[in-house]
This record gives structure tokens, sequence and C-alpha cells, in this order.
């Protein structure tokens, strides 16, 4: 039952995600066989795609140069992130992409269940409230705060991002949890046009401050938005301490994602 369950998610997440739907915010996009070259404001690259076909490991490794000459003739781009998927038929796929300057990011988690699933009541610490942000401040300090606990340099990339999505009005929330006015933990939801699917990402909340109940309470929060939105599935790309609290609340693993990253 379950692993029935797990590929009909699965096949899902291919059918109805990895295709334009996964970029909303593309400055740009070209085709390149089965690849989609993405281009992004501030600079940034992005490579995905639906599958490879039946492409052998020989045409694999002379893709990926070609994918990536793309984004170096454009000298705008200072970095680039190609998107990989545990469940792909990719033949050799990974040691070309380090054999082309590329480095293997954290692996994640790809996690999908009902949105009902997690739009349960979660009682809040005392003096913890919920809300969305949507003042131009509240969304940096909100970028700020996660680059904090990512453990990155503040920058205005992500708040820039930001701002400029909500600024095209696409459905995208961001959410935050505060205690006396600080912001504690932070994600965004992310409806999916034309697919049942709502994206929940971003979550990060203080190191001091978990362990009570917050994140999940936000994540619950936001199922109950995309039920609103007329969205029935959630997915995620999950770190290890967010995939625990997904599992308890009824979301499955369905496969996992490695980016590997390019830096000019």
């Amino acid at each position: 039952m379950q692993q029935n369950l797990r590929a009909q998610l699965l096949d899902a997440y291919d059918s109805q995600l990895r295709s334009a739907s996964e970029t909303p915010s593309a400055a740009s996009v070209e085709l390149m066989g089965p690849l989609r070259l993405v281009t992004f404001a501030g600079g940034r690259g992005f490579i995905t795609y639906r599958d490879l076909g039946s492409l052998t490991e020989l045409q694999v490794r002379q893709l990926v140069p070609t994918a990536l000459d793309h984004f170096q003739r454009d000298l705008s781009i200072s970095r680039v992130e190609w998107k990989t998927r545990a469940h792909d038929a990719a033949p050799g796929l990974g040691q070309a992409l380090l054999d082309n300057g590329f480095v293997a990011d954290d692996t994640e988690t790809i996690m999908i269940g009902d949105a009902d699933a997690l739009a349960t009541e979660v009682p809040l610490p005392d003096g913890i409230t919920l809300r969305t942000v949507v003042t131009e401040s509240d969304v940096r300090a909100m970028s700020a705060m996660q680059d904090e606990v990512f453990g990155d340099p503040v920058s205005e990339e992500m708040a820039v991002a930001l701002l400029n999505r909500m600024a095209r009005r696409d459905g995208m929330q961001l959410w935050v949890a505060e205690s006396g006015g600080i912001m504690v933990s932070a994600g965004r939801l992310e409806p999916v046009p034309d697919t049942q699917f709502a994206g929940i990402w971003g979550g990060a909340t203080r190191a001091d401050w978990r362990g009570r109940g917050i994140y999940k309470a936000l994540t619950a929060a936001r199922a109950r938005a995309a039920i609103v939105l007329g969205k029935t599935l959630i997915h995620s790309d999950s770190t290890e301490y967010s995939r625990p609290i997904l599992e308890r609340s009824g979301l499955i693993a369905v496969s996992s994602t490695t980016p590997y990253r390019w830096r000019r």
C-alpha cells in the first residue's frame, strides 16, 4: 500500500512539477535537448529537466560541458546549479558534473503528502504568534534571519528575489513566527499554478527556539493556506532537520535531490 502511494506521488511530482512550473521566477529559459537552461536575476543559472530519456553515459558526458558553456558565455552569470534527482536514469551524470567543475551540495529528501495531513492545529508556546509578511522591511528582516540560521552571510540577493516575486503577485506567501516582535522561524508557501501542488520552502528556525513545535505550527499554517488556495498536495525538499517533522505529519519520502553547483 505504502509503496503504491509512493509511486503515485512520485509520478505526480515528475509529471506536474518538472516543467516551467519549477522555475516561476525565471528571467529566461532556453531548451537544449532534454534540458531546461534557466537564467534568474542576479547572475544565477539553473539546469533542470523532466528526464534524460535514453541518453547513454557518453551522451550525458557530452551534454554537461555543452550546457555549462551556455552559461559561461554569459559573463553576467556567476554561478550555476544543476539539480539532480536520485530516481532518474542518468548514467554517469554525477561524475560528469564533478569533472566539469561542479561541486555536490547536501542531498535533501523529496517529501510529498496530502495537505490535510499537515493542516492540523498545533499549540504554540506562550508568546509566539504567526503571521504573513508583506512589507519590504519585513521581507528583508525575514531574509536576513534565514541567512543567519543557515550560516550564510546576510545578503540582499534573496530579499530582492522575494520582493520581485511579491510584485508579480504569483501567490507566494511568506510566513513568520515571532516572539516579542522578533522573528524566530520563517518559511515560504509557493502554490504551483495548474497543478495539485503547493511547495513549502525556506524553513528556518533559530537554534535556541527549536524543539518547541514552532516549525510544525508554521508548516501547518502554510498547509491550511494551501488548502484555501485549492491545493491538495504539499511538496518539499527537506533537510535532516525538517524531514522528521514532515514524516510525523504523514508526508512520504519519494526520492532525493542533490544540487551540484558551479561558480565562475
